[in-house]
C-alpha cells in the first residue's frame, strides 16, 4: 500500500479506522488511506481506533472468505494451509480476518462471540506445521511498528574518522584521529587541562611544538581555536584541529612563535590530563601571585595582538584572583606584592577599556588605581584622556597638569595636554557664541533720548564741581585774613 501504511510492508494487511458511529467512510481503499492519513498528521476527529485485515494464512482452519467487494480485494490463502471447509450456511453473514486495536469494540456482539467460538476450536498452528506467528504481526507489534513508521528517525552520529564542524561556519573543524580509552571523560569550563601541541601552517611548516602545555579552560589563556576544541576532546584523545586566522592569531600574527599575519593552522592535539581548577581561598600569597602573574602576561599577549576584549577578560581575571577572600594567612611582603600587581593589572585594564571606547569602566578602573596611589601617572594620563573624551575639558586639564608636573619631560602628556587646551578655549567660544545668541548682542548701547541730555551729567562730576567751589571759597577767606 502507498502513503503511510507503505513503512509496514505487509502483503494483505488492511487498515481501517472505526468512528464513533459506527464504521461509516469505508467505501473504498483509497480513501481509508487518506483518512489514515490525516489521523497520522494530528487529526484525531472522531476516530476511535484502527481495524486491522490480517491476512486468511493466519488463519488455517477458517475459510479465506473475501470482505466485501465495495472494500477491498482478500489475500490470497497460504499454500501450506488445510483445505477450506464447507461455506457457511445462507444468509449467514460472511467471517472477516481482522483484529481491533486498542480496544475498539465491534458494534455487532453476536459476530464476535461468534468468532470468539470459531477461533477457541482452532487446532494450535504448530500441529498443522505453520511457522510461529513472528513478533511483527502480533497484535500490539502491528500497532507499534504502525506509530514508529510514522517519528522522524534521529539522525546517525557523525563517524569518528569524519570532520566535525565546531562553529557551523566551516573555519574551525575537528577530527578524532586517536579516540580517548573507554569511559573517559571530557573536560569543562574551569578545569586545568594539560595537552600535547604541534601546530603548522597549511602548507605542513611546523611553527611551534609543546610537550606539555597548561592552560584553564574558558580563560582564554590560549588561542580560541583551541579553548573551543579541547571541551570536545575526551582525556586520552588526539585530534586535528583546522582553525582560520580570526580563530589563532589573527591579522597581527605573532612574534613567539612566529606565526604570520592572517595564517591559518592546523593543530594536532592530545589531551593529557584535566583536573578541576584551584580554590582561590585556599592560595597561599606566593600562589596567587604567580596565578595573577599569568593571568597578566596572558592579557598582554592579547594586548599586543590587538584583541582588547580577550586582554580585558584576562586582566580582570588576575584582579579576581588577588582580591578574592582568602583563609589562608599572608605577610607583609605578599601583600605588598599583591597590591603593585592589582595596580598594574588596573591600569592595563583601563588602556584596553579606552580602546574599547568603554569610558566608563575605564574611568572607574583608573579612579581605583589612584586610590591606592594618587601620584601614579598613568591613571593620571588615562583619567584626563577619558574624561576629554567625554568633553569634560575643564577637569580633564587639572589632571593632566598634575600628571605634567610629576614628569615633566613627558612628551605625550606635553602633546596631549596642548591640544586639549586648544579645544577648551574653541569650546568656550563656542559657548559665548551661543550665549550671545540666545540673549542677544550686548555690545550695542541704546540710544539716547532726545531732551535728557543736560540732565544726564553724573554724579560724580557734580560733586567734583561742589568741592572745587568750596575750595575756592575757602582760599579767598584765608588770604583776606592776612591781608
Amino acid at each position: 500500500m502507498s502513503g503511510l501504511l507503505s513503512p509496514l510492508d505487509k502483503p494483505g494487511l488492511l487498515l481501517y479506522p472505526l468512528y464513533r458511529g459506527g464504521n461509516r467512510g469505508l467505501e473504498s481503499l483509497s480513501h481509508t488511506e487518506q483518512v489514515i492519513g490525516s489521523v497520522g498528521s494530528g487529526c484525531r476527529g472522531e476516530v476511535e481506533g484502527l481495524v486491522v485485515f490480517l491476512p486468511a494464512s493466519i488463519f488455517p482452519t477458517r475459510a479465506n472468505s473475501c470482505p466485501p467487494s465495495s472494500m477491498a480485494s482478500c489475500a490470497e490463502p497460504s499454500a501450506a494451509g488445510p483445505e477450506p471447509t464447507a461455506p457457511p450456511p445462507a444468509g449467514a453473514p460472511p467471517l472477516e480476518d481482522f483484529e481491533v486495536l486498542d480496544g475498539v469494540e465491534d458494534a455487532e456482539g453476536e459476530e464476535e462471540e461468534e468468532e470468539e467460538e470459531d477461533l477457541s476450536e482452532l487446532p494450535p498452528l504448530e500441529d498443522v506445521g505453520q511457522p510461529p506467528v513472528e513478533e511483527a504481526e502480533q497484535p500490539g507489534a502491528l500497532a507499534r511498528e504502525f506509530l514508529a513508521a510514522m517519528e522522524p528517525e534521529p539522525e546517525p552520529a557523525p563517524a569518528p574518522d569524519e570532520w566535525l564542524d565546531i562553529l557551523g561556519n566551516g573555519l574551525l573543524r575537528k577530527k578524532t584521529l586517536v579516540p580517548g580509552p573507554p569511559g573517559s571523560s571530557r573536560p569543562t569550563k574551569g578545569q586545568v587541562v594539560t595537552v600535547q601541541l604541534q601546530t603548522s601552517l597549511e602548507n605542513g611548516t611546523r611553527v611551534q611544538e609543546e610537550p606539555e602545555l597548561v592552560f584553564t579552560l574558558g580563560d582564554c589563556d590560549v588561542i580560541q581555536a583551541l579553548d573551543l576544541s579541547v571541551p570536545l576532546m575526551d582525556v586520552g584523545e588526539t585530534a586535528m584541529v583546522t582553525a582560520d586566522s580570526k580563530y589563532c592569531y589573527g591579522p597581527q600574527g605573532s612574534r613567539s612563535p612566529y606565526i604570520p599575519p592572517h595564517a591559518a593552522l592546523c593543530l594536532e592535539v592530545t589531551l593529557k590530563a584535566a583536573v578541576d581548577g584551584p580554590d582561590l581561598e585556599m592560595l597561599t600569597g606566593q600562589e596567587r601571585v604567580a596565578l595573577a602573574n599569568r593571568k597578566r602576561e596572558c592579557g598582554n599577549a592579547h594586548y599586543q595582538r590587538a584583541d582588547f576584549v580577550l586582554a580585558a577578560n584576562s586582566y580582570d581575571l588576575a584582579i579576581k584572583a588577588i582580591t578574592s577572600s582568602a583563609k589562608v594567612d599572608m605577610t607583609f611582603e605578599e601583600e605588598e606584592q599583591l597590591l603593585q600587581l592589582k595596580v598594574k593589572c588596573l591600569n592595563n585594564l583601563a588602556a584596553s577599556q579606552l580602546k574599547l571606547d568603554h569610558y566608563r569602566a575605564a574611568l572607574r578602573s583608573c579612579s581605583l588605581v589612584l586610590e591606592h596611589q594618587p601620584d601614579n601617572i598613568k591613571a593620571l594620563f588615562r583619567k584626563g584622556k577619558v574624561l576629554a573624551q567625554q568633553g569634560e575639558y575643564s577637569e580633564a586639564i587639572p589632571i593632566l597638569r598634575a600628571a605634567l608636573k610629576l614628569e615633566p619631560s613627558n612628551k605625550t602628556i606635553h602633546a596631549e595636554l596642548s591640544k586639549l587646551v586648544k579645544k577648551h578655549a574653541a569650546q568656550r567660544s563656542t559657548e559665548t557664541a551661543l550665549y550671545r545668541k540666545m540673549l542677544g548682542n550686548p555690545s550695542r548701547l541704546p540710544a539716547k533720548c532726545p531732551g535728557k541730555g543736560a540732565w544726564s551729567i553724573p554724579w560724580k562730576w557734580l560733586f567734583g564741581a561742589t568741592a572745587v567751589a568750596l575750595g575756592g571759597v575757602a582760599l579767598s577767606v584765608v588770604i583776606a585774613a592776612r591781608n
